[in-house]
């Protein structure tokens, strides 16, 4: 089992609410930090209510990005945590951005950010040995009914058949 934290972690919200719906937050323990950008922090506060809560590092103003990328993010009338997680990762190179949005992960592809989402948490979770296969499998089967996150029953299908291959 994999003990060292690696990569930070940038949120949107998205995975903070999902995790959160899934008592799944703990898992973002596993990153040596968890970068959650004002605008963010007070849209998943808005969706999981006032005690909601994560350690983690809160930035206040994210900047602005190189134009080339503030024009990305304008052209996929991105929200306002997702351009502010975008922002963060421009200055961040070697973070993780945390995104359920299509949009935003279109454009952290752009601009060259690796990015995952609530399922890619889970699924790390699972190769560094923080949560066992069945474990896993439990939270993908249970996502429709206890998380708020849309996925196509054919993406989840195949990322449960994918889980269900691996070799742990």
């Amino acid at each position: 089992m994999e003990k060292n934290k690696t990569a930070c972690a940038i949120c949107d919200a998205g995975p903070l609410i999902h995790l959160d719906e899934l008592s799944c937050l703990p898992l973002l323990e596993d990153f040596t930090s968890v970068i959650v950008p004002a605008g963010v922090w007070e849209e998943a506060r808005r969706h999981r209510g006032a005690e909601f809560s994560l350690p983690c590092e809160r930035v206040v103003s994210p900047g602005r990005a190189a134009p080339e990328w503030e024009s990305v993010f304008r052209s996929l009338a991105l929200h306002r945590g997702e351009m502010e997680a975008l922002r963060v990762a421009a200055s961040r190179p070697r973070c993780l951005l945390l995104t359920d949005d299509m949009a935003a992960r279109l454009a952290a592809e752009k601009c060259g950010v690796p990015a995952a989402g609530t399922v890619g948490v889970m699924v790390r979770a699972l190769r560094r040995g923080l949560r066992t296969k069945a474990e896993v499998l439990d939270l993908l089967k249970q996502l429709p009914e206890r998380s708020t996150l849309h996925l196509k029953p054919a993406l989840l299908a195949k990322v449960i058949a994918t889980v269900a291959a691996e070799d742990r």
